[in-house]
């Protein structure tokens, strides 16, 4: 594999980086998708901004022939997108549910006690951290977004506000914390200097610490049509075959593997210093062994998804178009930033959703990015009493229809768009 040398890869600005692959610096060739043009998927709206010009960037998605990563361009830079930010992570209770099992689980695996340190990057509002506290756990929380980190820092999860890279954890270094546990959940891909993060992983890392980071499956990804989970923000998408390639070149290595249902399909892999004690568990080979069968190493896997995504397209208008010329009332649940990427491929405004909802009340009131779809409370349903009300945030889906299930008393219906357009009746469904 024709893999350039760590060192003329990091460090690079924008305009360079976007001219090669971030990871491993090879010229890219190849394209998965082109979802058009679409605005930043979290640069929500308020009212007195909707006469004015919106910024709008390429989604066009390529792919490395020598690592495999999945990849924009990086048209926008972290400090734009995350220094003040939208999602925070505690509004989903399945994923605060989710975290909590993690942290039992990684304290009696690791035996973290009241001398160990856990740190996470893109720490959030403290959904996670929060639940090593009372198992004795020291944490610190590194989070950019300084309104996020607020809601953390409340709550008694001490949250460092800045970007992580070898600048911060050789300074943290300096100051004391190296950590037995380095945490990364759905980050990794929102980092568009990948060679400087993981040199900064390596550097905080005790000699017998463990990294661990989750991120949605490229292969899940392509297998179930989840082209709406490509947006700005995402700058990176991985198989486990990049992220072997990724951890090698900085003195990791791969020591497990578990496959998770969070985000439609992701991984949550373990990494680990070279020479440390531990062994690489049977799941990375499988695993590995089952992408290169599944055509992970062939480009011509990935020249075919794009038809998969208009697919979709087609089948969601043409339900939409239907459903409209019928006389019925339509809204959205949810304002993820896939809904936004889904939104604007689909060309998805007002003539379709009368609004949609959200339970971040950060959002009410505001618009979404692009087909400025008005964001209200989650009683506007009951207000508004739709026919059909179109799940953005498909990945919770069933969390959704358990929360909402209440409207089958007037005869409302779920429509769930990935992979294609499924219809639910909440009636029909067993409690």
């Amino acid at each position: 594999m024709n893999i350039q040398p760590i060192e003329t890869v990091r460090g690079h600005n924008a305009a360079s980086r976007n001219v090669g692959c971030r990871l491993c610096g090879s010229r890219l060739r190849h394209t998965l998708v082109d979802l058009g043009m679409s605005p930043p998927c979290e640069s929500f709206l308020q009212a007195e901004q909707l006469d004015q010009m919106e910024a709008y960037y390429p989604l066009n998605v390529l792919v490395c022939d020598a690592c495999y990563l999945v990849q924009l361009k990086e048209y926008l830079s972290p400090e734009t997108i995350f220094s003040e930010y939208a999602y925070f992570s505690s509004f989903s209770s399945s994923w605060v549910a989710h975290s909590k099992v993690y942290c039992e689980a990684i304290t009696r695996r690791l035996g973290l006690g009241r001398d160990s340190l856990a740190v996470e990057l893109a720490s959030n509002d403290g959904y996670l951290l929060q639940h090593f506290l009372p198992l004795g756990v020291p944490v610190l929380g590194v989070e950019p977004a300084a309104n996020v980190a607020r809601a953390a820092i409340e709550k008694g999860v001490p949250t460092r506000v800045d970007f992580f890279g070898v600048r911060l954890a050789s300074q943290m270094m300096s100051e004391g914390h190296c950590a037995d546990l380095i945490i990364g959940n759905n980050v990794l891909a929102q980092v568009p200097d990948l060679n400087d993060f993981v040199a900064g992983m390596k550097i905080l890392l005790k000699p017998q610490g463990v990294v661990t980071l989750e991120f949605p499956h490229i292969e899940r990804l392509m297998a179930e049509n989840q082209f709406d989970t490509i947006y700005h923000e995402h700058f990176s998408y991985f198989s486990l075959l990049t992220i072997e390639l990724m951890a090698a070149r900085h003195g990791l290595r791969l020591i497990d593997v578990e496959e998770l249902p969070t985000h439609g399909g992701s991984l949550r892999v373990y990494l680990a210093h070279e020479g440390s004690r531990w062994g690489v568990d049977d799941s990375v080979g499988k695993l590995l062994a089952r992408e290169k069968r599944h055509g992970l190493t062939e480009m011509i896997t990935y020249a075919s998804f794009g038809h998969k995504a208009q697919r979709a397209k087609r089948d969601l208008l043409a339900f939409l178009i239907s459903a409209k010329n019928e006389g019925k009332k339509i809204c959205g649940y949810g304002a993820p930033g896939k809904g936004n990427t889904l939104l604007n491929y689909c060309a998805i405004g007002t003539d379709f959703l009368d609004f949609t909802v959200d339970r971040n009340p950060y959002k009410h009131g505001r618009f979404t990015p692009g087909m400025h779809i008005p964001i209200k409370s989650v009683e506007a349903i009951d207000e508004a009493r739709p026919d059909y009300i179109l799940i953005l945030p498909w990945n919770l889906k069933d969390e959704i229809i358990e929360q909402m299930r209440h409207v089958a008393s007037w005869g409302a219906r779920f429509v769930v768009p990935i992979p294609f357009v499924a219809v639910i009746d909440p009636s029909e469904l067993g409690r």
